[in-house]
Formats: C-alpha cells, sequence, structure tokens
C-alpha cells in the first residue's frame, strides 16, 4: 500500500478523527483540507442501516441540488420523436433505431454519461442492453431516464439532476458540488442531500437508518458528520 504525500498528511492532521463534525464546521475544513490545484469534486459517504437483499430497503432515487453538481453529463437520448429538438434540449447524440443498430454494430463510441428514452423505444432497447446495461446506462423509470417527456428529462439532467442508488454494501457515494462552489452554497447542498436521504428511509428499514456519513474533497482526508440531531427512529 502506498504512502499518503505531505499535503494529504497535512490535511489529515487538521480533522479530528474521533470528531463528528456540524454540516457548517465540516464545510469550514473542506477548504482547509483541499490537497489540489484544481477545483475538488465534494463527495458525500453515507453507510445505512439496511439490508440491500430486501426490496423494501433499497435506497435509490434522483435528485436535483439546489446549485448544481458541477458535473457536466454526456446524454445520449433514444426518442421517436425530433432528434432535432432532443438536442436543443442538451442531448450530445439522439436518434431513432437506426442509432440503437448502429450502437449494436460498433459504429458509435459509447462515451456518454447518461441515457434517455421515450417509453415506446425501450422496446427495441433489448438489443443493446448488454452494452449499457454494464456501464450503468440502461434508462429506468426509477433514475427519471424514462419519459414521455424525453426534451424536458434530457434539460434536467443537463442542469444537474442525477440519480443516486445504495451498494450492495448499504452505502450511498455522491457527490454534493464543487469546493469552488463556496460554503454557502455548498453547505445548502449539503443540507438538501442529508434530508432527501432522510425522507426516503425505506419502509423495511428497522435500524438506525443512517449509521455514518463523511464528506470529503477528492483526494482527501474524510470528514464525519454529526447526525445526532437527525431522526434515527
Amino acid at each position: 500500500m502506498s504512502k499518503r504525500g505531505k499535503k494529504y498528511n497535512k490535511a489529515l492532521e487538521m480533522v479530528n478523527q474521533e470528531m463528528a463534525y456540524t454540516v457548517t464546521e465540516a464545510v469550514d475544513l473542506l477548504e482547509k483540507t483541499n490537497t489540489v490545484k484544481f477545483d475538488p469534486t465534494v463527495e458525500i459517504h453515507f453507510n445505512l442501516g439496511i439490508d440491500p437483499k430486501h426490496a423494501d430497503q433499497m435506497v435509490r432515487s434522483t435528485i436535483s441540488l439546489p446549485n448544481g453538481s458541477g458535473k457536466t453529463s454526456r446524454i445520449c437520448a433514444f426518442t421517436d420523436g425530433s432528434i432535432e429538438e432532443a438536442k436543443a434540449a442538451g442531448a450530445a447524440l439522439a436518434g431513432w433505431v437506426e442509432l440503437i443498430d448502429d450502437i449494436s454494430k460498433g459504429n458509435v463510441d459509447i462515451d456518454f454519461d447518461v441515457c434517455v428514452a421515450t417509453p415506446t423505444m425501450m422496446r427495441h432497447l433489448g438489443k443493446i442492453a448488454r452494452v449499457l446495461g454494464p456501464k450503468g446506462l440502461m434508462p429506468n423509470p426509477k433514475a427519471g431516464t424514462v419519459s414521455p417527456k424525453i426534451e424536458e428529462a434530457i434539460k434536467e439532467i443537463a442542469n444537474g439532476k442525477f440519480e443516486f442508488k445504495n451498494d450492495k454494501e448499504g452505502n450511498v457515494h455522491s457527490v454534493i458540488g464543487k469546493l469552488g462552489f463556496g460554503k454557502e452554497k455548498l453547505l445548502e447542498n449539503l443540507t438538501y442531500f442529508i434530508n432527501l436521504v432522510n425522507e426516503i428511509k425505506p419502509s423495511g428499514a428497522k435500524w438506525v437508518y443512517m449509521n455514518s456519513a463523511f464528506i470529503c474533497n477528492a483526494m482527501g482526508p474524510s470528514i464525519k458528520l454529526d447526525l445526532s440531531t437527525e431522526d434515527k427512529k
């Protein structure tokens, strides 16, 4: 295992690993623990008291942060409507069944971040499910990526809407913005995210719901959040 760099170790000294910080204190620490020269992504990591093996304990939703995520998504749209309107809404690539055929033949680079589709196009996507599925690109109604109003869905994603869900260990990993947003906007995004995760607590979750939550800059040390004021029933 490689040793951490001097900058990381210096940043680590600023964080008390035995302490949980309020959201305001944690956001203040983000600037002090930045170890890179570029504008880093700010991440959030939850460990939830759920058993992902049970369908009624899954955590999955979409979110539009108040100040955006800072991430630009390259969108591919499968539509039975106007290709021009889909592109005008923000899709980098759009097409009908012919686009699906081109992807199945390997004529199109899979260099997009999100795929959206109209409901009627979903029956055609089975042809490339083995291509899109492993990359997490298969459109899904729960993720807001299957919609009869595809231009509206594209605009929402282009403006920062994204999906998050738990992994097989019951963790949720996501982003809350960029350090360059500033303290006020990051605090607003962070609070909004925590509240949303609380609101979508699964009906089957019987134990302490939020075991822990940490935020950090990309390549920076983790900062534990104080969740003592949250409803843990």
